[in-house]
């Protein structure tokens, strides 16, 4: 897969230090419609296309696992012709995209709940992860119809129905239970279109991650853009809670 580049010049990763995982909460669509004077469904389509060439500056940039903050539980409460578009473009995605993506090596994971998504969306999404299951070149984790607490909610009830005691939970086993269960957790979360929080995402398995947020609206968010949140990531000195010594 290759970015096209207008100026026909490719990022330089060289020197830098890639992160394995990274999250992407991608704001910013509605606002980038309305400076064009256009309706924010606009500006989710053209969000929808710019995930893939994110995806390709990826596999560029040697990122293994990049995850997607599609839609969350909270998005329910937009307008009903917003959040059917939303859904729509999904399933227009999938329909498109995913022999391309298989074929380059993409695999693809579902993170979040299918209550309320119609039953054809369903066999749409079951069908990509089978599809792409074996396939190793990069993860694409998609946060869809996903939210936080509810996964850590869900995680605690499936314990309570497994009938584990008290004495058996911990960080590691919890972790297993979550929607992103196999995954390690990110490394760098990246937000774009200029807010400082998270939203509800990833709000266990981030815990040591690094942030970056960016004023930039998702539409344009681009390999340039990739790089700068990589170089602002090398810079970060890591110490999950220990000191620096000198």
């Amino acid at each position: 897969m290759s970015i096209d580049n207008p100026n026909g010049v490719q990022p330089d990763y060289s020197g830098l230090r890639i992160p394995y995982h990274v999250g992407i909460v991608m704001d910013g669509n509605g606002r980038w419609a309305q400076q064009r004077g256009q309706p924010r469904v606009f500006g989710h389509r053209a969000g929808t296309d710019n995930i893939r060439r994110v995806l390709e500056a990826s596999i560029n940039a040697g990122i293994k696992v990049l995850t997607i903050y599609a839609f969350s539980t909270e998005n329910w409460n937009r307008p009903p012709a917003e959040v059917r578009a939303l859904m729509q473009l999904l399933s227009r995605t999938i329909r498109d995209q995913l022999q391309e993506l298989h074929k380059n090596g993409v695999r693809i994971r579902h993170s979040g709940s299918l209550i309320g998504i119609s039953d054809t969306l369903k066999r749409q999404i079951a069908e990509a992860l089978e599809l792409t299951r074996n396939n190793d070149t990069i993860t694409l984790n998609v946060a869809f119809n996903y939210g936080g607490r509810a996964e850590i909610i869900d995680a605690v009830q499936r314990i309570i129905a497994d009938g584990l005691p008290p004495e058996a939970v911990t960080e590691d086993m919890f972790s297993h239970y979550l929607y992103t269960q196999e995954l390690p957790d990110p490394d760098l979360i990246i937000r774009t279109g200029g807010e400082y929080r998270l939203s509800n995402f990833l709000i266990w398995q981030a815990a040591y991650a690094e942030y970056y947020a960016t004023p930039t609206y998702w539409p344009d968010f681009d390999e340039t853009e990739l790089r700068y949140a990589l170089v602002a990531y090398t810079e970060r000195d890591r110490r999950f809670g220990k000191v620096k010594v000198p």
